[in-house]
């Protein structure tokens, strides 16, 4: 652990302290720009190894953290509400481990309880727990879906996250404007027809 401060109720993530870069790091940093082409001691480019070192240390705060505490508190007194909940649009950045490409998107994220709820925002720091990872999309969807059926024993668990890929839209085939949809179900969204439709259609799929 890094010892960032807890982020407050309400952000998705704790602000990043200004923490020494090594040496090595900003080295790797500047081979990179000069193997780029650039010259890593002209003016505009001389803090830069700094800023990419920290702003990669944000980028991958998931690594420091344990998204399952999230859902460590939970509520009973739920007025005997027994329907699905449902957290959608949520936007999300990550980074894929192929190309280090950002990874831009958005999640719904579902769950049928059995006996109790987690706070709405959980679900969200969830997922960008898992999302500040280099990460891949199916992954990122069965990683957020499995910590939540794991430690809510809901009774179902519906994850679908759509996102549009770097490495695709800005090299390689360049083909913006296209997004990847995955998903998953767990328990009755996965064995019963009728809940599955339910829900993503409460998701807009």
């Amino acid at each position: 652990m890094s010892g960032c401060p807890e982020p407050e109720d309400g952000d998705l993530v704790a602000p990043t302290p200004k923490i020494p870069v090594p040496e090595y790091v900003e080295d790797a940093i500047r081979t990179l720009l000069r193997w780029s082409g650039e010259d890593p001691d002209r003016e505009g480019l001389l803090d830069t190894p700094k800023r990419v070192a920290r702003a990669w240390k944000e980028y991958c705060q998931g690594y420091e953290s344990d998204p399952a505490l999230h859902l460590s508190r939970t509520f009973e007194e739920v007025g005997g509400y027994d329907e699905i909940v449902l957290l959608r649009d949520i936007p999300f950045q990550s980074h894929c481990e192929h190309h280090m490409a950002p990874i831009v998107g958005k999640a719904a994220i579902a769950y049928l309880p059995r006996d109790r709820v987690v706070g709405i925002s959980k679900l969200a720091r969830v997922l960008h727990g898992f999302a500040r990872r280099l990460q891949v999309q199916e992954r990122l969807t069965a990683q957020v879906a499995d910590c939540i059926w794991d430690h809510l024993n809901p009774l179902g668990v519906a994850v679908v996250i759509e996102a549009s890929h770097g490495c695709m839209t800005a090299r390689g085939v360049r083909t913006p404007g296209v997004a990847m949809t995955t998903s998953r179900m767990m328990g009755v969204f996965r064995d019963d027809e009728r809940s599955r439709r339910e829900v993503l259609a409460l998701m807009g799929y």
